[in-house]
């Protein structure tokens, strides 16, 4: 009777490590995936960022182009519209942000309610504001608030209330202006924060109420120092996305009435596009964004320094 031969494996060959003092050459695969993400990168945003910053240290004199240096940084100085636009965003910036964060806070412990019922349905209503676009929304609120025919002056005149002079008068337009940034942005700040909710445990809530503390104080002693790095996304985002407005207020009041409510970005656009005067458009493009690094820069520090106490 025959055995049944067997044959033996061959170990697979590796190839040999590299000698001590050489370098294995480069494959080209990562390149041929990172190439195409490179280029466009190069083409669409870093040319043009360089090439903006080079403008921004320049100016046109009848139709030629010449080195301006600092020139155009110290003209903003001594611009009242461009020193305006600062002003209006700040004010904005100081009444609107705080005021939504708070908003959406208490929106997103409610949200986390065991009791409430339909807690997905109402999640959804709240951040369906965020995903209208600005300019049908902002185009939404200029209807609304029309000083003739408008539906909020006719509930107001329906409760024996006079119209108010919404979108053309500085105060209410500042007003106005707010209050849309606010609908839009709550409900999106309170989905970040619910979700910051949704990571404590249940037993932290458990522990303060055996300890007798109350709601209140359970929330400021042991939730809010827990949600300070969420808060402080919230906060950052949200004043960047302040420095970065326009679509609201230009489709709103077109920056009126009487620069009420001029900010930088919709300044930028009229200085550019209707005086083309592209190297000062681009100055004022690079202030902004260094005041957005300034300001996100010192809420990082403040809020981080709050925490490690």
């Amino acid at each position: 009777m025959a055995h049944p031969t067997t044959t033996a494996r061959t170990p697979a060959r590796t190839a040999p490590p590299p000698a001590p003092g050489r370098r294995r050459p480069p494959r080209p695969t990562g390149w041929m995936f990172a190439g195409p993400a490179a280029a466009l990168f190069a083409v669409f945003f870093a040319y043009p960022l360089g090439a903006s910053l080079l403008q921004s240290f320049t100016a046109e004199d009848a139709g030629t182009t010449r080195w301006a240096g600092l020139g155009q940084y110290r003209r903003m100085l001594d611009d009242p519209a461009f020193l305006e636009s600062l002003l209006n965003t700040g004010l904005i910036l100081v009444v609107q942000v705080p005021v939504m964060i708070g908003l959406a806070l208490v929106l997103a412990a409610l949200l986390n309610q065991s009791w409430l019922r339909f807690r997905g349905t109402w999640r959804v209503l709240y951040f369906l504001p965020a995903v209208t676009t600005l300019v049908a929304y902002a185009v939404v609120f200029q209807v609304l608030l029309k000083t003739d025919g408008g539906l909020v002056n006719q509930i107001l005149g329906a409760t024996g209330l006079g119209p108010v002079d919404w979108l053309n008068s500085p105060t209410w337009a500042r007003i106005s202006l707010i209050a849309s940034l606010t609908w839009r942005w709550t409900g999106y700040n309170a989905v970040i924060l619910l979700a910051g909710l949704q990571a404590i445990g249940k037993e932290q809530y458990e522990a303060a109420a055996i300890d007798g503390a109350t709601t209140l104080t359970t929330y400021a002693r042991v939730i809010l120092p827990q949600l300070r790095p969420v808060i402080l996304f919230c906060t950052i985002t949200s004043t960047i996305g302040t420095l970065q407005l326009f679509d609201e207020n230009y489709v709103l009041t077109r920056g009126g009435p009487d620069d009420a409510t001029l900010t930088p970005v919709v300044y930028l656009y009229k200085v550019g596009f209707q005086q083309l005067d592209f190297g000062y458009a681009a100055a004022i493009a690079w202030v902004v964004v260094a005041i957005i690094a300034a300001i996100s820069a010192l809420q990082y520090l403040v809020f981080g320094r709050e925490r490690r106490r």
